[in-house]
């Protein structure tokens, strides 16, 4: 066995050992096509008030940017479908990923000991890791490498898991055996973009950010227009709706990280505990939470928004 064949078997070892539900790799270059698909939805402003989508492109297409003498960028999944659903059906909705501990703490701090491990297994290894908090296409690394395809809903969809997981990302300076991308088993199913409330979809493949659920509830800071008013179907932060249709994720499996199970406290809110939440127990239930983008403001404007 090679030795770049070798190393990635190393890699891939140890993120089973650390609990990831896959990995793939692939070789650190230029992401050619990506660059005008960026560029194009930019320019339709499809990106909203999330201005730090705009900043650092070439960072985002060129991991060389991110780390000198990249050689290769390592993709990984993590799983974070939960067992559990909300005890009151009539309640606000919060996405799923948003259950436990702020992922970025939890799957960062495992990213730091994976980059631990290779060290000490492989020798001098320089990189960094990452998750979700810089210029990085992470579902077009995680397709390069073979871990999905994106989806008609721009998710990255698994044959096998679905899409409930987390994107995280090691770029390394050392060369690994790549894999190859999968095919795309989307079909003629429609189902995501029928399904979208407030039709975030232009095409197949091409979200409108700036008109999706999770952006209203999350990203954007002023007022939420009234123009979608009555069409969140109950969703407070963020929204799984295009999840939730999508065939592959009768294949989701519960994860099985203690960190990500949910407070027992926050499946039994009723839709009364939801309206009349205070200081006190948003922050026994979110001090460590993802609802912490939005704090208890930001939450509040989105329960009056439902009403």
């Amino acid at each position: 066995m090679s030795s770049v064949a070798q190393h990635a078997a190393i890699v891939k070892d140890i993120a089973q050992q650390l609990g990831f539900m896959a990995c793939g790799i692939s070789k650190a270059t230029f992401l050619e096509e990506e660059a005008p698909r960026l560029e194009s939805w930019l320019n339709q402003n499809h990106h909203g008030q999330m201005g730090y989508m705009a900043r650092n492109f070439d960072k985002r297409l060129d991991p060389i940017k991110l780390v000198p003498g990249a050689k290769s960028v390592v993709s990984l999944l993590f799983n974070y479908f939960p067992e559990d659903v909300p005890t009151d059906a009539s309640a606000p909705k919060i996405a799923r990923y948003a259950y436990g501990t702020d992922y970025h703490h939890v799957i960062k701090d495992k990213l730091f000991t994976f980059m631990h491990h290779i060290q000490e297994q492989v020798g001098d290894v320089g990189g960094r890791v990452f998750v979700d908090s810089a210029p990085v296409l992470e579902k077009a690394w995680a397709a390069k490498s073979g871990l999905g395809w994106v989806g008609k809903n721009t998710n990255l969809i698994s044959k096998q898991n679905g899409s409930y997981f987390f994107i995280a990302e090691l770029i390394l300076d050392i060369a690994l055996a790549a894999d190859g991308a999968v095919t795309d088993h989307c079909g003629s199913c429609t189902a995501c973009l029928e399904a979208c409330p407030t039709d975030a979809f232009v095409a197949p493949y091409k979200l409108d950010a700036s008109k999706c659920i999770s952006y209203f509830t999350i990203e954007l800071k002023d007022a939420i227009p009234s123009e979608v008013k009555g069409q969140f179907e109950n969703w407070a932060f963020g929204c799984d709706i295009c999840q939730e249709v999508c065939p592959w994720n009768r294949f989701a499996t519960p994860h099985k990280e203690p960190d990500f199970q949910p407070n027992p406290e926050l499946m039994n809110m009723t839709q009364n505990d939801w309206s009349e939440i205070t200081e006190e127990v948003f922050n026994r239930l979110f001090e460590v939470s993802a609802l912490q983008r939005t704090g208890l403001k930001g939450l509040k404007r989105n329960l009056e928004f439902l009403k």
